[in-house]
């Protein structure tokens, strides 16, 4: 049961937020909470629905879409399954930059600017109703509860993103202390903010932690390393969002603070896609979004084959995406959880296609192919791999001391027998590796995967495992 003020704040403070900001996040969590239940073939008619709604809005009122329409004879009314969606082209970031004017509503009101923060290279601006933001704070409102925990409940949040941060103004912060939220930046990280950052939590002694689960982890490890224990603090679950997450992070977080991590996954362009269960199921926020995952040249995938995730956000009538290309890799899961909603499943989220690095032959390999030649050395504190080119990686190490000459041209070795013979390898020693401008850390970033989107290849056994 919740505590007092947890039930005041979930049942009254943020419904009357969420009203004086003219949301309906309330009514559409309600109704979310009662549609997860729902057996598949019941939710599908409903994206059904929905999506002929948003279509017939978007040809009658959106320009662009008025216009693509008319060229090629789309008619909305006559969309008989979810599969005819795929006669409509995918919409690229590219497409967004040329014709954002175009892909405003013409009647929209309230219209909110949003950028990403382009760590694929790819900066993009876009805008978003309160339909979009309704549906997406019910969302993960109702993933939340989930957990057993609810808005109001002690909360740390280790966040780097812009608009967080630039928004700390009195009235935000006023508002942080009465949702009981706490909000620890997530870019610099040294040993001294890291040491307050362990004794901020141990002083909050939150219900539960919010982040990057690089940055959760980083804290995670300074603790255990700190021999501060962090697990007696009555934490229920570590969410983890907006970057993949690793095994081993998803252990040391879970180990540190004696608590299940729950992964989520989204982003401000496409909407609160999927979130983790307490079974392990990542379900899908089917009432809201149509997730396909499409090969190279856009056609569907069945349940099983790795492709990119492409949305269609069903509450975007203000500022569309359909068919929006995020540029991640996944699976989809096949029916069936034990947690019994009859939300879709995700079996797999592999990460950004600028997560997977391109052989000099052109095979297509996931990072970890070279995460794992670096992650258990002990002489090595923190790296980030970047592929330069088919012909050039480098390899950021911070090391303890000095790499010895052998194990510098074992790991070179190591490197060239993924990546090619002929691949020029350079080991860079730098003091700290720097997170992305949003506050993020990437183990992985490859400039050739970004322009060649990829067909996954298994990645090797792990080198130390």
């Amino acid at each position: 049961m919740p505590g007092l003020y947890t039930a005041f704040t979930s049942g009254l403070l943020f419904p009357l937020q969420e009203r004086l900001k003219q949301h309906r996040s309330v009514a559409v969590r309600r109704g979310l909470e009662q549609t997860q239940w729902w057996p598949p073939e019941r939710l599908q008619a409903l994206q059904l629905e929905r999506l002929r709604a948003l279509l017939a809005e978007a040809g009658r009122h959106v320009p662009y879409y008025r216009r693509l329409f008319a060229a090629s004879g789309f008619e909305p009314a006559q969309l008989q399954s979810l599969a005819d969606l795929q006669r409509l082209p995918l919409l690229t970031k590219a497409l967004i930059r040329a014709h954002t004017a175009e892909l405003k509503h013409e009647r929209a009101q309230g219209l909110a600017r949003f950028n990403t923060g382009g760590s694929s290279g790819e900066p993009l601006v876009f805008y978003i109703g309160r339909e979009r933001v309704s549906h997406d704070v019910a969302a993960k409102w109702r993933a939340t509860r989930w957990w057993g925990v609810d808005i109001g409940d002690p909360e740390i949040v280790v966040w780097g993103s812009p608009i967080e941060l630039g928004s700390q103004d009195r009235a935000r912060a006023w508002r942080d202390r009465l949702m009981r939220t706490q909000l620890l930046p997530a870019f610099e990280m040294s040993p001294a903010r890291l040491d307050g950052y362990v004794a901020a939590i141990r002083r909050r002694r939150p219900r539960m932690l919010f982040g990057y689960p690089s940055a959760l982890a980083h804290i995670a490890r300074h603790a255990q390393a700190r021999g501060q224990r962090m697990d007696d603090l009555g934490l229920r679950v570590a969410f983890v969002t907006s970057e993949r997450l690793y095994d081993e992070q998803r252990a040391v977080i879970s180990g540190v603070f004696g608590c299940p991590v729950a992964n989520g996954y989204g982003g401000r362009d496409a909407g609160f896609i999927a979130h983790e269960c307490p079974q392990g199921g990542m379900h899908l926020t089917a009432e809201d979004v149509v997730v396909e995952i499409v090969d190279t040249e856009g056609r569907a995938l069945p349940p099983g084959q790795a492709g990119e995730i492409v949305v269609t956000h069903l509450a975007t009538r203000d500022f569309p995406f359909i068919r929006y290309r995020t540029g991640d890799v996944a699976v989809l899961g096949r029916p069936g959880c034990a947690c019994g909603r009859g939300l879709p499943l995700l079996a797999e989220i592999q990460g950004r296609s600028t997560d997977f690095v391109v052989a000099a032959d052109g095979t297509v390999m996931h990072g970890l192919a070279l995460i794992y030649i670096l992650r258990d050395l002990p002489q090595v504190r923190q790296f980030k791999i970047v592929q330069e080119s088919l012909h050039l990686t480098r390899l950021l190490v911070v090391a303890e001391g000095t790499l010895p000459d052998a194990l510098q041209a074992d790991i070179v070795r190591q490197v060239r027998a993924r990546l090619g013979a002929a691949v020029e390898v350079l080991i860079e020693p730098v003091p700290q590796i720097p997170p992305e401008r949003s506050g993020k850390y990437r183990y992985v970033v490859s400039h050739v995967a970004a322009a060649n989107p990829p067909e996954p290849a298994p990645a090797p056994a792990p080198a130390h495992a």
